[in-house]
């Protein structure tokens, strides 16, 4: 659960990615994990999305950028470009979630993904985890507009799990705003700020359970 004080200060969306991107400012070339070196900002140097692209751009299914995403791109894009999100004519390039294990677990895992491709087949890479991923994915928004973040996890049997209700969360968890213990991935699922966000996710990623593992 959300310490008493972090309780206090939780919101979601634009607001709370509004949080983040004043810690950011502060310091943009500062590390957003504190056991690898991955700046939020590459150079330390902000490269806003301009204004008419990020008005258009949309997720190639057609789906719109949540509002905490689109809060963020328009301060800096350089996180994103360095987790591959873009494709070369500027447009988003996802890949479905067989594609990305392939990518960051090896070949020989992707098709035992290929049953997820239809339910994820917009997936984005994020930093955090060592072992594990996390990755946004394009499903059914909630009442906020955002989108789940998921997390991977191969250090036993392979598993995907739902961890974030969304970006904005994903955002404020990782700059250290939110005091989250995170003892099981899927915990913000009994959390009474985070809850229902998660379970909304949760009943349209697993058919209401939080996880899911191999063999799937």
């Amino acid at each position: 659960m959300l310490t008493d004080g972090a309780e206090e200060a939780a919101v979601h969306g634009v607001a709370l990615v509004e949080r983040v991107l004043e810690k950011v400012r502060r310091d943009p070339g500062g590390s957003a994990l504190e056991y690898r070196d991955v700046p939020w900002v590459t150079d330390g140097v902000a490269s806003p999305l301009p204004p008419g692209r990020l008005a258009a751009l949309r997720f190639p299914s057609g789906r719109s950028l949540s509002p905490s995403l689109r809060a963020w791109l328009a301060y800096d894009i350089s996180l994103f470009e360095r987790h591959d999100w873009f494709a070369p004519d500027g447009g988003l390039g996802p890949r479905p979630l067989s594609e990305l294990v392939g990518d960051e677990y090896g070949a020989m895992w992707a098709p035992e993904f290929t049953f997820f491709d239809e339910r994820f087949p917009e997936c984005f890479l994020l930093p955090g985890g060592s072992d594990s991923r996390r990755f946004l994915a394009v499903t059914e928004p909630d009442a906020l507009g955002e989108y789940p973040v998921l997390a991977l996890d191969f250090d036993d049997l392979p598993c995907v799990c739902l961890m974030y209700p969304g970006f904005d969360v994903y955002a404020a968890d990782t700059a250290g705003l939110l005091g989250l213990p995170f003892e099981t991935y899927s915990e913000l699922a009994d959390d009474r700020t985070y809850g229902p966000r998660m379970r909304h996710h949760a009943t349209h990623c697993f058919a209401g359970a939080r996880e899911t593992q191999f063999p799937f």
